[in-house]
C-alpha cells in the first residue's frame, strides 16, 4: 500500500504502526494538508457524535488549536502535537458500521431552508444530510450556522465555538469540497442538537425597549474601573452581575473593554480553579476567543459570556495560589517549571516574562508545553486554551494579557499528565526525519 491507503488504514482501525504511518505521510509533498483532509474525512462520519451528547469530543475541535499553534512552535513540536491529536481524534467512540454507512450515504438538496428548519426543529441527522448537499460550504455559510447558534450556550458554548473552529479549520486546509461538507455538516449537526437559551433569555428580560449593540471599540478603561467590573463578574450571583452588565452594555461601552474585563475575570476563575477543573474553567477562554474572532453586536452574547464567566467558583484572596518571587528568568525556566508542576515558579516565571516585554516568548513556552502532554489525558483543553490565548492577546490590553498567561501557566504546571504518547510520535518522526 501506499502511504495515504496506509494512513487511511490507520484512521479506520488505529494500531501501534498509527504514528509510523503519520510520519510517513505528512513527509509526502503536501503531507501535512492531505492527511488532515484525509482524517477529517474518514473519521467525521465514524465518530460516536450521538453517544458523546451531551458533550462534545475534542479530537477534530482540537486540530484547528495545533494549527494556530503552528507559527509559535518548533517544527518537531507542531508535528508531535498534530501526530497526538489526530491519534486522540482516531481513537474516540465509533459509530457501528451500519450508522456509519448510513451517514456517509446521507446527501439532501443543499437548501438553507431546509437547513434552517431542520436546526430549528431539533432535527440534527437532517441538518448533516442537508449541509452534505452542499457543493462548496463557503466562509459565509459557516458564519451564518455561527448565528444560528449564537444565542445557544448548551455545553456552555460550544456550538458558537465549532463553527467558528470549523469555519477557520477550512480555510486552513485550502476550501477543499468534501472536507468542507463534511466538516459543514458536523457543524450544522451540532446546531441540531438540544439548545439551551436560558442566559439569553435572562439577559433579554434586561434588555426590553433598548436598542443597544455592542460596538466593537479598543479598550480604553483604566486598572480601577476594569476592577470594579471583574468583581462583579467574580462575586455577584447571576440576578446582580446581568443587572449590572446589561446596564453598562446599554450606557454603551465597547467590546474592547467588555472583552477585557471578562477575560481578566476568566483569568482570576483560572487561578481559583481545583485540578480536576482546570480545563473546563480554561475553557472560557475558548469562548470568548470566538467572540473576539466573531465580534457579535448583540448584547445578548456578551451577557451570556459574562453568565459563563461567573459559573466557576470563587476563592478568598488569600486561598490563592500567588506568584512566586523570581529574578528576570529565560523561557527554558518557565518550560521546566510547568513540567516539574511548580504551579506558583511558573506563574512567577511567567510574570517576570511579561513585565519585560517577552509575551510572545511566554506564549510559545505555553505552546511547547501543551505539546508534552498526550490530550487524551486533558480532552485538549490545554491546546485549546494556549491557542485560544493566542487570538485573544492582540485584543487585549497588556495587564489582561499578562492575567491571561499567567494564569495558563499555573493551569498547565497544575495539569501535568501523560507523555507517553508524544514520545512514540517523537520516535516515528525520528525515524523517518520528517521534521
Amino acid at each position: 500500500m501506499n502511504t495515504e491507503s496506509t494512513w487511511i488504514q490507520e484512521l479506520e482501525t488505529p494500531s501501534e504502526a498509527f504514528f509510523t504511518a503519520f510520519a510517513e505521510r505528512v513527509a509526502a509533498p503536501d503531507g501535512q494538508r492531505d492527511l488532515l483532509r484525509e482524517a477529517l474525512k474518514t473519521l467525521i462520519p465514524r465518530i460516536d457524535w450521538e453517544a458523546y451528547q451531551p458533550h462534545v469530543p475534542h479530537g477534530l475541535l482540537g486540530l484547528r488549536a495545533v494549527l494556530r499553534l503552528q507559527p509559535l512552535l518548533g517544527e518537531h513540536s507542531f508535528l508531535r502535537a498534530l501526530a497526538i491529536q489526530l491519534h486522540m481524534a482516531a481513537t474516540e467512540g465509533r459509530r457501528a458500521a451500519p450508522a456509519a454507512a448510513q451517514v456517509l450515504a446521507a446527501k439532501g438538496s443543499g437548501s438553507w431552508r431546509n437547513l434552517e428548519g431542520f436546526i430549528q426543529s431539533r432535527r440534527p441527522g437532517l441538518a448533516y444530510a442537508e449541509a452534505q448537499g452542499f457543493e462548496l460550504p463557503g466562509p459565509e455559510d459557516f458564519q451564518r450556522l455561527g448565528r444560528l447558534t449564537e444565542l445557544d450556550m448548551a455545553n456552555v458554548g460550544h456550538k458558537a465555538v465549532v463553527c467558528d473552529h470549523f469555519a477557520d479549520l477550512h480555510e486552513r486546509l485550502e476550501r477543499p469540497k468534501a472536507t468542507g461538507r463534511r466538516l459543514f455538516g458536523l457543524a450544522a449537526w451540532l446546531a441540531g442538537t438540544p439548545e439551551d437559551t436560558f442566559w439569553a433569555r435572562r439577559a433579554a428580560k434586561r434588555l426590553v425597549g433598548s436598542e443597544a449593540s455592542v460596538p466593537w471599540t479598543d479598550a480604553s478603561l483604566g486598572a480601577d474601573a476594569l476592577e470594579g467590573q471583574v468583581r462583579d463578574l467574580c462575586d455577584l450571583g447571576l440576578v446582580a452581575l446581568l443587572d449590572r452588565f446589561a446596564e453598562r452594555l446599554k450606557a454603551g461601552q465597547g467590546a474592547g473593554d467588555t472583552l477585557a474585563a471578562l477575560v481578566l475575570a476568566a483569568a482570576e476563575k483560572q487561578l481559583d480553579a481545583r485540578r480536576d477543573l482546570e480545563g473546563k474553567t480554561a475553557w472560557t477562554f475558548a469562548y470568548l476567543a470566538t467572540l473576539a474572532r466573531t465580534r457579535p453586536a448583540d448584547p445578548r452574547v456578551w451577557c451570556q459570556a459574562a453568565a459563563l464567566v461567573n459559573l466557576f467558583p470563587t476563592d478568598e484572596p488569600e486561598d490563592r495560589v500567588q506568584p512566586g518571587l523570581v529574578p528576570a528568568v529565560a523561557p527554558e525556566a518557565l518550560l521546566e517549571a510547568i513540567l516539574d508542576s511548580e504551579a506558583a515558579l511558573a506563574m512567577g516565571q511567567a510574570q517576570s516574562l511579561m513585565r519585560g516585554g517577552k509575551a510572545e516568548a511566554v506564549l510559545a513556552t505555553l505552546a511547547e508545553a501543551a505539546t508534552r502532554n498526550d490530550p487524551t489525558f486533558n480532552h485538549a483543553h490545554q491546546l485549546i486554551a494556549v491557542a485560544a490565548a493566542a487570538d485573544l492577546a492582540p485584543h487585549l490590553p497588556t495587564m489582561a494579557s499578562e492575567a491571561m498567561l499567567v494564569a495558563l501557566a499555573k493551569s498547565l504546571a497544575n495539569s501535568q499528565g501523560s507523555g507517553d504518547l508524544g514520545r512514540l510520535a517523537d520516535r516515528a518522526l525520528d525515524a523517518r526525519g520528517a521534521s
